[in-house]
């Protein structure tokens, strides 16, 4: 993919591609070394915004940390130009974090009302991009927009003002919009639909469901599976969907499919989507693989709210293995992916596009693994105890 330098970043193109912890040599008739404010940074241990509040006296800096930056800058005699002034006092040293949260459904029984204050997914990888940027002295912005607000682009915009760089989740703008904001401004999407301004840093959805696939059709030997879905034009929905319809047909075994089995990522969307299942008489089948954990656990809880064991009479299965997934009663069979790691990475990325203006168009996968727990038929995990959530009287 190509490359493209965001207005106001490094002039140096040889600067940019320096590897980290060089010093870039300058080309003139001199060929001395002329250190940066990224070598300054580098040497003293801190973030170029650090460097910057130090140089220019700005929100009394922390003393070791003014002292680590002087010592740098006297190390390397660090001369400030006007590109290194211009770059520190235009940083606002904020990040902008833009989630899509799902409209939750109350059940009749007034179950999951308050799902939207629960640990989700979003949640846990925004504790990542949090870590990741204190380290780098930034601070976070954060904007949700429901997943049925149609006019979403304008709040993203006006965030995108305010902000250094933009991680975005899941898909929230389409591929113009998308390169239109790329332009102005460094953009890291998560499981998003990626592009040549952006990068993208994601779970190896793929090898995750192949090997869940795999695990319900060969291990277990069931003969009709079900794809549980999360939100419609989800690129992780879509990915997953995708391996693992492949790998059950694969196995010869029969994939379940139909509008009825289109959820939305949450526990609520889950259980409506069992309550609709049952309604419309059709047939159960011997395993539902949802899109992830939060969904899985509105799934366990309609069918137990039927009498409908699990695992003994259908298997459910999660994607993400989220903190609930391994105190629930059955304990969960889930697809984990190092949650929180995704959340830093993107930060991480994000961090070196500020930095050195250069938007890579690089994308990172991360790994997932199968965790076999009791809901697909596997022995129970033993080193903590179950949970079940408390069923309701009618």
């Amino acid at each position: 993919m190509g490359s493209r330098t965001f207005p106001g970043a490094r002039t140096a193109r040889a600067e940019a591609a320096a590897p980290q912890g060089s010093v870039p040599v300058e080309h003139g008739d001199t060929g001395h070394i002329s250190p940066t404010i990224y070598d300054v940074a580098r040497v003293a241990g801190v973030s170029i915004a650090s460097v910057s509040r130090v140089l220019n006296g700005r929100r009394n800096p922390l003393p070791d940390t003014k002292e680590r930056v002087l010592q740098a800058v006297a190390e390397l005699g660090f001369i400030p130009d006007g590109a290194a002034r211009a770059l520190s006092a235009r940083l606002k040293e904020v990040i902008g974090v833009v989630i899509r949260r799902p409209s939750v459904t109350v059940t009749d029984a007034g179950v999951f009302e308050d799902e939207e204050e629960s640990l989700q997914f979003p949640d846990l990888i925004n504790r990542g991009i949090e870590v990741a940027a204190q380290r780098r002295d930034y601070n976070l912005l954060v904007c949700s927009v429901d997943v049925d607000d149609h006019d979403d682009s304008r709040r993203i915009f006006a965030l995108a003002r305010k902000s250094d760089g933009l991680i975005l989740h899941d898909q929230l703008l389409g591929p113009s919009q998308l390169d239109r904001l790329s332009r102005q401004i460094p953009i890291v999407t998560l499981a998003g639909p990626g592009g040549q301004g952006t990068s993208n840093v994601d779970g190896d959805n793929a090898t995750g469901m192949r090997d869940l696939a795999r695990h319900l059709v060969h291990d277990h030997g069931y003969r009709t599976l079900a794809y549980l879905g999360g939100h419609a034009d989800s690129p992780n929905n879509l990915a997953r969907r995708a391996a693992f319809q492949a790998e059950v047909a694969a196995g010869g075994a029969t994939f379940v499919d139909g509008p009825q089995w289109q959820g939305n990522y949450s526990a609520a969307g889950g259980a409506r989507v069992i309550d609709r299942v049952l309604a419309e008489a059709h047939v159960l089948p011997q395993a539902i693989a949802c899109a992830n954990d939060q969904s899985a656990l509105g799934v366990v809880y309609a069918l137990g709210q039927r009498g409908i064991d699990v695992p003994r009479d259908v298997a459910v299965t999660g994607f993400d293995d989220i903190p609930v997934a391994r105190h629930l009663r059955p304990q969960l069979t889930t697809v984990r992916q190092p949650i929180q790691e995704l959340g830093a990475t993107a930060f991480e990325i994000l961090y070196s596009m500020i930095g050195n203006g250069e938007a890579s168009g690089r994308d990172v996968l991360l790994p997932t693994r199968l965790i076999r727990r009791e809901s697909c038929g596997c022995p129970p995990e033993t080193t903590t105890p179950a949970w079940r959530p408390a069923l309701r009287e009618n």
